[in-house]
């Protein structure tokens, strides 16, 4: 943990955080005891190879997912001790949700899909904090037109904002730009981090993709239910060296060859024999 990790405002925190699955034989060690802090204000991705344990670590921070053990302290409340109807109450007004897949309602307008968490809470959003969401993520145009009318980095736009309207202690972010094309992909990060730089706001992405990653202030790896890597100012070409170092280790643990191996293999002899039968018979 670094020293400006433990000197500045924490937004959210694991203590000794530990997630299994099953039990007995069949028991699966999504987290084991994990320790980090998120700070306010910051813009963090978590990484890892499929299977290493960043989603549930996403899941579990945001009490979309129970702990096994340990403790999860978010906007200095701690979670871990809350029942559902409590959690229900903190993730309706504490935490912003950006999802893969946008989830916006379609027949809504863009201005109806940003408010819609207020609505449902029975509140009135701040005008000066809607016009300045609006404004910094470039949709005042678009306010009137429905799902269907707009791009997917447009669509995506809009969700940010809805995650930001309920002014949350964290946002958090699943593959936010999955199922964007390079271009709008570029443009949602861009958005993502003028809202932590312009807004003020706390983002914690999980993501695959090194190039996304490289948009955020700070990017943890994990392997295995852990912390393996812990990169300020991260670059594609740092995360994705520290990712395929990971898929090596993964591969070699289970057995399985790694790419590099599988090109050195020799041709089979019998391969040999046939293919020079083959050329002799031309």
């Amino acid at each position: 943990m670094t020293a400006q990790t433990q000197n500045s405002p924490v937004a959210v925190e694991a203590i000794d955080l530990v997630k299994d699955y099953g039990e007995a034989d069949t028991v699966v060690h999504a987290l084991r005891g994990v320790n980090v802090r998120f700070e306010r204000g910051r813009f963090t991705a978590i990484m890892g190879p499929s299977g290493s344990g960043k989603s549930t670590l996403m899941h579990t921070l945001a009490g979309l997912d129970n702990a096994t053990s340990g403790r999860i302290i978010l906007d200095g409340v701690d979670i871990t001790a809350m029942n559902d109807k409590q959690l229900t109450l903190l993730r309706r007004h504490r935490i912003g949700f950006i999802f893969q897949s946008f989830n916006l309602l379609p027949m809504f307008t863009a201005e109806q899909n940003i408010v819609m968490p207020l609505t449902l809470a029975g509140g009135r959003p701040d005008r000066k904090w809607f016009d300045l969401l609006v404004d910094t993520l470039g949709l005042r145009d678009r306010l009137d037109h429905r799902p269907s009318e707009m791009s997917g980095g447009q669509q995506q736009r809009v969700a940010i904002a809805r995650a930001l309207i309920s002014k949350p202690a964290v946002v958090f972010a699943d593959e936010p730009t999955g199922n964007l094309d390079s271009s709008s992909s570029a443009e949602v990060l861009e958005f993502l981090r003028r809202s932590v730089r312009d807004l003020g706001q706390t983002i914690i992405m999980v993501t695959h993709d090194a190039v996304a990653a490289s948009y955020a202030d700070r990017a943890i790896v994990f392997a295995d239910g852990r912390i393996v890597a812990d990169e300020a100012s991260p670059s594609a070409e740092r995360m994705n060296e520290l990712l395929t170092t990971q898929r090596r280790r993964t591969a070699a643990m289970s057995g399985a060859p790694t790419m590099a191996q599988l090109m050195d293999v020799p041709v089979p002899p019998l391969a040999v024999s046939s293919r020079n039968s083959e050329q002799s018979g031309r």
